[in-house]
C-alpha cells in the first residue's frame, strides 16, 4: 500500500459529501506547506449561495489546525447541520468498503484512520454522531463498520447508543463501543494489573476536592505524583509533584473538577536518558509507530529533538529495524496480553521500558495519531514502516469482510 506523503498541496472538492481529509492536510501543513490558499478556496465554498458541506467539514479541520478551535467546532456544526455522511474516496478500485462511526468534536476526538487507509483502496465513509445526530435509515453500501469514537467522558453517550446499536449490525463492526469505553486510564491501569513483565502504574480518578486534601496532607500520599485533568492529552495540564506543596499553586492555574493521579516511575535508561515508544497493536499483533529520546521525563515527539539528531534517529531506525526480534519479542507476552484484555482490533499505546526491562505503560487509546507525515528526507527509514502498519490494518479490514460475506 502507498502510503501518501507529499509536499503538493490539496486540491478542495467542489462536490457534496466528498472530503480531502485530515490526513492530506495535515501533512501538507507539517510539511511547511502554506494552507491559505486553499483555505481561501474552501471559504468560497462555505459560504457562497451553494453550500458545500464537504468543503465547510474540511475547512473546519484547517482551522482547528491554526488553533482556532471554536470557530472550528462552530463549521463542523454548520456541515453537519447539511449532512451527516462524508467520503474519502479509494485511490483505485474499491477492494474494501469502510463505514467508520465518528462523534462530533475535534481532530482528537476520533481515531484518525484516515491516516491508515491514505493512498490505498480503501473506501471510507464518515459518519458523524453527536446532540441531535442519530444514524441515518439508509447508509452506504459497506462491508465493515468500525466504531471511531476515541474513548473520553464526553463520548460516553455516542458510545452507549452505538453499544446498542452494534450487535444488529449487519456487517461486521471492528472496535467495539464498549471496550472503547475502557480506555479511561484508571480503567485501563486496573485492568492491565497482574500481567507478568508490565508496569501499569496503579492510577486513580480523584476530584478536585480529594486533590485539595492531599495537598494540604489530610490525605497522605507518596511522591512524586503525576497529575493531570481527566480527559487531557498530549501533555495538557500534565505536572510530576516531587511534594504536596506544589499542588495548591497547580490548582491555581487548572480549572478542571478531576483529575487522574499515579505514581511517578522513574524510566531513564542507563545513558540518562528518557525513551518513550508508540506501539499500534492491530488484531492483536504490534507494530513500532515511533520512537522518542529525550532528556525530559515529559516525551512528546515534536519536543523531543528527533529533527536535530542524526544519533536519535539512527536508534528510532534500529528500533524500528528490529522491532520483532527484539523488543516485539521480548515484551511479547505483556504486549499480547494488553491486545486480550482491552479487546480492541485496533489500539494504541504510549509505553516505555523501567529500568529492569519490564513494559511501562503510559496510555492505552484508540485515538493517538499513528501517521506519516515525517520528511522522507530527514526520516527514509518511516516510509516502509508506516507501509507495514497501513498493510496490517488493511489486512485486518479484509479478514472481517470476508468472514461478513462467510455469513451471509
Amino acid at each position: 500500500m502507498k502510503v501518501s506523503v507529499t509536499s503538493e498541496p490539496p486540491e478542495a472538492n467542489n462536490t457534496q459529501d466528498t472530503l480531502i481529509g485530515m490526513a492530506p492536510l495535515m501533512t501538507f501543513a507539517a510539511s511547511g506547506g502554506d494552507l491559505t490558499p486553499l483555505a481561501e478556496s474552501l471559504l468560497k465554498h462555505a459560504t457562497g449561495p451553494e453550500l458545500q458541506p464537504g468543503a465547510i467539514m474540511d475547512l473546519s479541520v484547517m482551522i482547528e489546525l491554526f488553533g482556532r478551535r471554536e470557530t472550528a467546532r462552530t463549521l463542523q456544526e454548520k456541515a453537519l447541520r447539511l449532512k451527516q455522511l462524508y467520503k474519502l474516496p479509494a485511490c483505485r478500485r474499491p477492494a474494501i468498503r469502510l463505514l467508520a462511526i465518528k462523534r462530533t468534536g475535534p481532530v482528537a476526538a476520533n481515531t484518525p484512520l484516515e491516516f491508515l487507509v491514505a493512498g490505498s483502496d480503501i473506501e471510507v465513509h464518515l459518519l458523524y454522531l453527536g446532540p441531535g445526530l442519530r444514524v441515518p435509515t439508509e447508509l452506504p453500501e459497506h462491508d465493515v463498520m468500525f466504531v471511531a469514537i476515541g474513548g473520553s467522558d464526553e463520548s460516553l453517550p455516542s458510545l452507549r447508543f452505538m453499544e446498542r446499536m452494534a450487535p444488529a449490525w449487519p456487517v461486521p463492526v471492528l472496535n467495539l463501543p464498549e471496550r472503547i469505553a475502557l480506555l479511561a486510564r484508571d480503567s485501563v491501569s486496573g485492568l492491565l494489573q497482574s500481567i507478568p513483565g508490565l508496569v501499569s502504574p496503579a492510577t486513580s480518578r480523584v476530584s478536585r476536592l480529594s486533590l485539595e486534601r492531599i495537598g494540604s496532607g489530610e490525605d497522605p500520599t507518596e511522591f512524586p505524583i503525576i497529575v493531570r485533568p481527566v480527559d487531557s492529552h498530549a501533555g495538557r495540564g500534565l505536572i510530576k509533584m516531587e511534594s504536596a506543596a506544589a499542588i495548591s499553586d497547580y490548582l491555581r492555574i487548572q480549572p478542571e473538577e478531576e483529575f487522574f493521579i499515579a505514581p511517578f516511575v522513574d524510566y531513564r535508561s542507563e545513558d540518562g536518558l528518557f525513551r518513550k515508544y508508540r506501539i499500534a497493536l492491530i488484531d492483536g499483533l504490534p507494530y513500532a509507530s515511533h520512537m522518542a529520546i529525550s532528556d525530559r521525563w515529559m516525551i512528546h515527539y515534536i519536543n523531543a529533538g528527533m529533527d536535530k539528531s542524526a544519533e536519535k534517529r539512527a536508534e528510532e531506525e534500529r528500533f524500528m529495524d528490529r522491532f520483532d526480534q527484539d523488543f516485539a519479542y521480548r515484551h511479547g507476552n505483556a504486549l499480547q496480553n494488553i491486545a486480550r484484555r482491552i479487546g480492541l482490533d485496533y489500539l494504541v499505546i504510549d509505553c516505555a521500558e523501567t529500568r529492569d526491562k519490564q513494559l511501562l505503560l503510559f496510555e492505552a487509546d484508540n485515538s493517538a495519531i499513528v501517521h506519516a507525515m515525517d520528511r522522507v528526507e530527514t526520516y527514509p527509514y518511516k516510509q516502509s514502516q508506516m507501509r507495514r502498519i497501513s498493510d496490517a490494518f488493511r489486512a485486518m479490514l479484509l479478514k472481517a469482510s470476508r468472514r461478513g460475506s462467510s455469513s451471509s
